[in-house]
């Protein structure tokens, strides 16, 4: 397995498991209606970090071995600073998050950018078990505060939830600066390119343009669904959408660990290669996930997630060819951004946003849950069909070197997919 990989995915494994537990006492405690409520201010919070990111997202993971980080920090932290303060100011002005949460969907994204600015300097300089470790005890602290929380009120809301949050982002940020000030840096290994704000504003602006496409076709359902279906089903139709993307907990590991290792490299078919193997593990990890979800009777999660949580098998079946549609996108996205080729992400994003928009409207407005379901997976599948296609130009491949041969299947479980390095 490819080196690092292991703990990745237990790591993942485990912050998915606590995301769920959260969604499960929310879902008891607040009802659908809090779950869509919980549901937009996850998703404002995504939208600003999507912004915050441009300067200390992926771009410091490939950057870090070009530049001396106590030039990219700076930067980063300004620019994470100043956009909390205008999307605090647009989303007191607005109603994408519910009334009264503006200022703390900013509050909350501010902390949550800056201890991940910390958490993609550890990744850029390989250090998985501390990311790892940090990953794990942020979920754990938004678990353990939500618990309490819900213990000490009896009329619990939004802003229980919220409350949880600024526990687990604000831990977060504080246990991270520590091991970025002390942990002991390399010099550059590879030669900068330009100029380093250049460079951060023009790798970061297009991984964040990819993955702000990426969230719309993730999310842009949400709203349609809020709009004409109304929150409760917004509420449910989360739940099933989280549940499928538990599927992609092996997938965004193998993708964190590829990323770290191809911003190292300078081969392309050597990246190549390792995308090769993380594509394979990825999507039959997907797979089994979601043959135990579809597999599992409506009954449970009705009772996991509340009892106003129903008809997520029949969504979990519409959502599936999407999601392993995506699995296979964690690999090829990191390939792309690790190489700095992060068009071909912003343009497979941008097609699967074009499929989204032209399908959403129509079936979401006369299907609801289903066809919201539906038309996240055409859009999965577009962007990554078009990804698949440009990695085997760039690789130089048949559509068939994609598949793994019987010898090379044994020969990966029984010593390993990679050297360690």
């Amino acid at each position: 397995m490819l080196p690092g990989s292991i703990f990745t995915v237990l790591a993942r494994v485990l912050t998915t498991l606590l995301g769920l537990a959260v969604v499960m006492l929310a879902g008891h405690a607040l009802g659908a209606k809090g779950l869509g409520d919980i549901s937009l201010v996850v998703l404002g919070m995504t939208f600003i970090l999507l912004v915050s990111h441009v300067m200390g997202g992926g771009a410091v993971v490939y950057l870090l071995p070009r530049y001396p980080l106590h030039r990219l920090l700076p930067p980063a932290y300004a620019w994470a600073i100043a956009t909390a303060g205008i999307a605090a100011w647009i989303l007191g002005r607005s109603t994408l998050v519910p009334e009264g949460t503006a200022v703390h969907v900013a509050a909350l994204a501010l902390l949550h950018a800056l201890g991940n600015l910390h958490l993609n300097v550890l990744l850029g300089l390989q250090r998985m078990r501390l990311y790892n470790l940090l990953s794990i005890l942020q979920a754990a602290m938004l678990a353990i505060a939500f618990v309490l929380l819900l213990q000490r009120t009896d009329s619990p809301s939004v802003m229980t939830y919220i409350q949880a949050a600024y526990v687990a982002h604000g831990g977060l940020f504080v246990l991270s600066i520590l091991p970025v000030v002390l942990l002991r840096r390399p010099a550059p290994l590879l030669p900068a390119e330009r100029p380093m704000l250049h460079a951060m504003i023009r790798q970061g602006g297009l991984i964040q343009g990819a993955n702000l496409l990426q969230l719309l076709n993730y999310r842009f359902a949400y709203y349609l669904l809020d709009h004409y279906q109304g929150r409760m089903d917004l509420g449910v139709y989360s739940v099933g959408n989280q549940l499928a993307e538990g599927a992609w907990i092996g997938p965004k590991a193998m993708g964190t660990v590829l990323y770290g290792q191809v911003s190292n490299l300078s081969n392309d078919q050597e990246a190549a290669q390792r995308t090769r193997q993380a594509l394979f593990l990825s999507v039959g990890m997907a797979t089994l996930v979601l043959l135990v979800l579809v597999l599992l009777p409506d009954s449970l999660f009705s009772q996991l997630f509340g009892k106003e949580v129903t008809g997520l098998r029949v969504l979990l079946c519409c959502l599936a060819p999407g999601i392993l549609a995506m699995a296979a996108s964690q690999a090829f996205s990191h390939f792309f951004s690790g190489t700095g080729r992060n068009k071909h992400n912003l343009i497979g994003s941008g097609l699967g946003l074009l499929v989204t928009m032209a399908a959403g409207w129509y079936l979401i407005s006369v299907y609801g849950m289903i066809g919201a379901a539906c038309t996240a997976s055409l859009a999965y599948l577009t962007n990554g069909l078009y990804q698949a296609g440009q990695f085997l130009r760039i690789a130089q491949w048949r559509p068939g070197q994609l598949v793994p041969s019987r010898k090379e299947l044994r020969s990966w479980c029984g010593t390993g997919l990679v050297r360690k390095g």
